[in-house]
């Protein structure tokens, strides 16, 4: 069984040993998959860390199979299925211990990255996530976005000359603004936690479906960022993202404020990710900027 390269690669790159002994085992679970559902599963979608596919039951009837590392990750996307609201894809069913759910096939399925007027992807976005939150559960197995604060201390202490193009000062600049954010919360809700145009899909009737939720604990102000890192053009990013702000901070009566602050230690970190990755993503490294001068604008900080 040959597997796209990419995912090849992803997978070893994130998980490591676990990910090459998955990546051996993962036709025998593929077949597993068939045998236990009654179905035939078709060549994969374009895959990153996970194995996604379509699949067909004996009756017809259509489905999607994701095949993960069984673990936290997992577990956290299978509650985060299982608690998020009226606009997350459907469980049909899963296997805990193998990591596979079987979800419903979201048709036709374009992400909202195929939209072309921005504007209009950015209110079906905030309406998406005003149907998909629910105020945080008072006992979770969800990770929270104190964990980005320990992640930023982590690359400060690891990294005396910066990380790549992120100078040292940077870093330490975005772990002061994180640890004043988690000094001064706000209401905590169940975040999707990777909400972006790719994971928004149109579904029948106009209808919009969010998919692959993390699942975190935090302010809805966080779960923006991902979003404004994405489909970005080549000239005008500025106004582009000033615009989405606005928008968002309009439908969904977010704070601006905490929502650039969050934009800004978010892209320092997801920037250090990429790097480590042997990678520098210029989209997210030019928002580190982006989001500063924005908020040195709309709070008359010099």
């Amino acid at each position: 069984m040959k597997l796209q390269s990419e995912f090849v690669r992803l997978v070893q790159l994130y998980y490591g040993e676990r990910g090459a002994s998955w990546l051996l085992k993962l036709p025998e679970l593929i077949h597993y998959s068939e045998q236990k559902w009654d179905m035939k599963i078709h060549e994969p979608y374009a895959l990153s860390i996970n194995y996604v596919a379509p699949a067909l039951f004996q009756d017809g009837g259509e489905v999607v199979v994701k095949i993960c590392l069984p673990g936290e990750e997992f577990l956290n996307e299978l509650e985060a299925l299982q608690l998020l609201g009226g606009c997350i894809v459907k469980i049909i069913d899963y296997d805990r211990d193998n990591g596979i759910l079987l979800l419903h096939k979201v048709s036709p399925g374009t992400t909202l990255v195929e939209l072309k007027d921005d504007e209009e992807a950015c209110r079906i976005a905030a309406n998406v996530l005003k149907e998909l939150t629910i105020e945080a559960p008072v006992t979770s197995r969800f990770p929270s976005i104190h964990a980005k604060r320990d992640s930023l201390r982590t690359l400060v202490l690891t990294n005396d000359h910066g990380v790549g193009p992120i100078s040292k000062e940077m870093l330490e600049k975005a772990l002061r603004i994180c640890t004043s954010l988690l000094r001064t919360p706000k209401q905590q809700f169940l975040l999707h936690g990777d909400f972006h145009h790719y994971n928004v899909l149109s579904s029948r009737g106009n209808h919009w479906t969010a998919i692959d939720p993390k699942g975190l604990i935090g302010e809805l102000e966080f779960d923006i960022i991902q979003f404004l890192l994405n489909k970005l053009p080549r000239h005008n990013v500025y106004e582009l993202t000033e615009k989405r702000i606005n928008i968002f901070t309009e439908e969904l009566h977010l704070d601006k404020e905490r929502l650039l602050l969050w934009g800004y230690c978010h892209a320092v970190l997801a920037t250090s990710w990429t790097i480590e990755g042997n990678d520098c993503d210029q989209d997210f490294f030019q928002m580190i900027d982006i989001f500063e001068k924005l908020y040195h604008a709309h709070f008359n900080v010099n």
